[in-house]
């Protein structure tokens, strides 16, 4: 048997199961990221294939606040003049939505997916462009996966690239984002569950790594934070979703996920986004305030977070 086959009969669950506070999307195809732009339409980057491919097949989806799908292909490799080969980090600034394709970050119009900037960092000889976020004024980062690197761009000098910064203490980074509060880049590494910031001087320091002494995670691949400053980490390998409070506590809000990848969050809702990369589909669901915690109150289940269709099996 495949290992797609199961995976399509996980999403039948998904599609069918009833509402639990959730939103639950399905026919998507390899979604490696999500995005939330300020009206509350949703954007997911779909690699349409193996994540890395070069077929000028990958697309955008565009996803209403209700979780209805208002256009499966917004944006198609291939078609009316776009390239979009494997998308996959996104930042939105104005009217553009600019994504991480490979070597290349592509910019387009985000009412009407007409193509509008594009950036090649074949000069700088990469390959694997994963992770893309912006600041308050607009200028872009994205790291390089194999490189080790994080790149700036200012779209103000006609989209001038210049090295932030590039060190193997990054462990291969995933997924970047902008600390609402600090201003700072924070960013995950997939080679050994590292999360990481990046001061206003440059300067790496470690927030989390696993060791001999300390652990958890495993294989990170997407980061986002509330309007709270709260943080929020996708482990694909072990299938979990992580929050992260501000005096560093971790908890898991769910888990026994499938290949949860570059998630997000719609801060203005306080909704979480996440993808699922090998099941074909994603979910838009809510969080819990600081305000609403209460040692008291009863544990919250996997179903509380709508995310029980992948929930192993319990005994009865």
């Amino acid at each position: 048997m495949s290992v797609r086959y199961p995976l399509m009969i996980i999403l039948l669950f998904l599609t069918f199961a009833p509402p639990l506070n959730a939103n639950q999307i399905a026919n998507l195809a390899f979604p490696q990221h999500m995005i939330a732009d300020e009206d509350a339409t949703y954007f997911i980057a779909n690699a349409n294939g193996d994540p890395g491919n070069r077929e000028n097949q990958g697309f955008i989806t565009k996803v209403n606040k209700e979780g209805e799908v208002t256009n499966l292909h917004f944006i198609q490799g291939g078609v009316n003049s776009v390239t979009l080969h494997s998308p996959n980090g996104m930042a939105i600034v104005g009217e553009t939505l600019y994504v991480a394709d490979l070597d290349t970050i592509r910019g387009f119009h985000k009412r009407t997916g007409e193509p509008m900037a594009t950036i090649p960092f074949t000069q700088h000889h990469c390959q694997s462009l994963t992770g893309l976020a912006s600041d308050i004024e607009g200028t872009l980062f994205v790291s390089d996966t194999d490189t080790n690197s994080i790149y700036r761009v200012d779209p103000s000098k006609d989209y001038t690239i210049s090295l932030l910064i590039r060190d193997e203490s990054l462990s291969h980074p995933h997924d970047i984002a902008i600390h609402p509060r600090s201003g700072h880049l924070m960013g995950v590494g997939w080679d050994d569950g590292k999360i990481f910031e990046i001061d206003e001087n440059g300067i790496i320091h470690e927030l989390f790594v696993n060791s001999f002494f300390s652990g958890g995670f495993y294989n990170l691949d997407g980061i986002d934070f509330d309007q709270y400053g709260t943080m929020y980490v996708s482990d694909m390998t072990a299938g979990k979703v992580w929050r992260i409070r501000n005096n560093q506590k971790k908890e898991v809000i769910a888990e026994f996920l499938v290949s949860p990848s570059g998630l997000a969050i719609d801060r203005a809702n306080h909704l979480i986004l996440v993808p699922y990369l090998y099941a074909n589909g994603a979910e838009i669901n809510g969080l819990e305030r600081p305000s609403n915690t209460n040692i008291k109150k009863k544990p919250r289940s996997w179903s509380d977070y709508g995310m029980n269709w992948f929930k192993k099996d319990e005994p009865q």
